[in-house]
């Protein structure tokens, strides 16, 4: 790779670089390593400083672009001189053109000042961006088609919650309900069938992959690349998905876009490339092939991250494990009231049933569940315990008496063995909601868990 390029910033403005490197991964780690906290980049610095760096790197990918590509960057270059409140840079990638497209860029990196120039000598869109992204050092990366089909005034509202740390990577979608969209009827419905398959088959939350309107913050690019495989038109959708599934915040822009009719683009073959590439990316994640729980909890500044105190965790876990408990109890108790009812009657039966199946209950609930560790508390423990006890007892036994009133007429005969256990059943179903939370409330209480690690995560 050949490189002609002029580095200076944008014209009137001024600002520093931002940090964002600092807390990450030295090394070989940093691939994959844990992202530092999200920052607001500032737009000014003192008078003394360094000139600035970008804060925004534009890449601008083309192929054989001799005719529209001086159009395109001289507008685009105005535009951001205007309205953009930060130094930025624009880099044409050329994607081993055979025309006069390397000459027009050298040209432009000469006149305008922030502009630069890229030579690959390998085609390929995902290839162009990869390289480029990899090597920028502006926080921010971005990318639009040489066309300009999107309206330049979404460019500051796709940025701008990168820019403040609010989101990872930025999109325009054609698709959003608000969205302005100029193009035939053949391109909408492959546009459209091409979301839909990647809703379908690989549960993208996205709702436009392909548009050429892009951004992502530079250490999010730095753990995202390695693991993108597509060099081609297929790329940024692989990255979309990839980042999505690590938990990555996606921040959607709705556009205003032209179709462009002299595109380029062979429409059949790109197709096919890209429903291969779904199908590679598919069968990865259904084998777990990909990484991504390096990427599970990949910003410092999450707030399920912090430690602190008065803040309830860990809730969905201990409805899971309260819920498991709770199945393997009432086996345990319908098998005990089923075994005492051969020698008592039913209300002894439920009674002493209940009673086994409580202490158990308590006893499970407190390790498995709330994570109570050693013999502190054991007795006051299961003492609460019995009190919630009782509140099941006098369900289940206001339960049986009511069913026992109901059968008490003359044309009622005595209740079967399998209506007394339905009873029992639904009388537990509708005990356990509060069950739970006398468990986590008042017998289980914060301040008598130990701290677990599984819950602040």
């Amino acid at each position: 790779m050949t490189t002609d390029s002029s580095l200076r910033s944008g014209p009137g403005t001024t600002g520093r670089r931002s940090s964002s490197r600092e807390g990450g991964d030295g090394g070989g780690g940093r691939a994959h390593g844990r992202l530092p906290g999200r920052e607001h980049l500032p737009a000014r610095q003192p008078v003394s400083a360094a000139p600035a760096a970008p804060v925004l790197d534009v890449v601008v990918p083309v192929y054989n672009e001799e005719k529209d590509l001086h159009p395109c960057v001289v507008r685009l270059h105005g535009h951001l001189a205007r309205t953009f409140p930060y130094p930025f840079r624009i880099t044409v990638a050329d994607n081993a053109s055979t025309d006069s497209t390397p000459a027009v860029a050298a040209a432009l990196a000469a006149e305008l000042p922030g502009v630069r120039s890229v030579r690959l000598e390998e085609k390929g869109r995902g290839r162009a961006l990869r390289t480029v992204w990899a090597e920028s050092d502006a926080p921010v990366l971005a990318y639009m088609d040489v066309d300009l089909s999107t309206d330049l005034n979404a460019l500051l509202p796709l940025v701008a919650p990168l820019i403040s740390g609010h989101s990872d990577l930025a999109i325009g979608s054609r698709l959003a309900r608000s969205s302005r969209v100029v193009r035939g009827t053949k391109r909408e419905f492959i546009s459209r069938a091409y979301n839909l398959i990647l809703r379908s088959s690989l549960a993208a939350g996205f709702s436009d992959a392909q548009c050429g309107f892009k951004a992502i913050r530079r250490e999010v690019a730095e753990r995202l690349l390695p693991m993108v495989e597509d060099s081609g038109w297929f790329f940024d959708t692989e990255l979309l998905v990839l980042a999505e599934r690590a938990g990555l915040r996606i921040h959607e822009v709705p556009v205003d876009w032209i179709d462009d009719p002299d595109s380029t683009v062979h429409i059949v073959r790109t197709a096919a490339e890209d429903l291969k590439g779904v199908w590679r990316v598919g069968r990865a994640l259904a084998v777990g092939a990909l990484p991504l729980d390096r990427l599970a909890r990949p910003f410092g500044d999450d707030p399920r991250d912090r430690a602190l105190t008065g803040v309830e965790r860990g809730l969905a876990r201990q409805l899971i494990g309260f819920c498991a408990v709770g199945v393997l109890s009432t086996l345990f108790y319908l098998a005990l009231y089923s075994l005492f009812r051969l020698g008592v009657g039913p209300q002894f039966a439920n009674g002493g049933a209940l009673l086994v199946s409580a202490v158990a209950n308590t006893a499970a609930n407190r390790r498995l569940t709330f994570g109570v560790r050693g013999r502190g508390g054991a007795v006051r423990h299961q003492a609460q315990g019995l009190v919630v006890f009782a509140i099941g007892l006098a369900l289940t036994s206001g339960s049986l008496a009511a069913l026992g009133a109901a059968s008490a007429s003359p044309s009622h005969g005595s209740p079967s063995h399998s209506t007394e256990l339905a009873v029992l059943i639904t009388a537990n179903l509708a005990a356990t909601v509060l069950r739970f939370l006398l468990l986590r409330a008042w017998v289980f209480p914060a301040r008598d868990r130990a701290p677990d690690s599984e819950d602040i995560r």
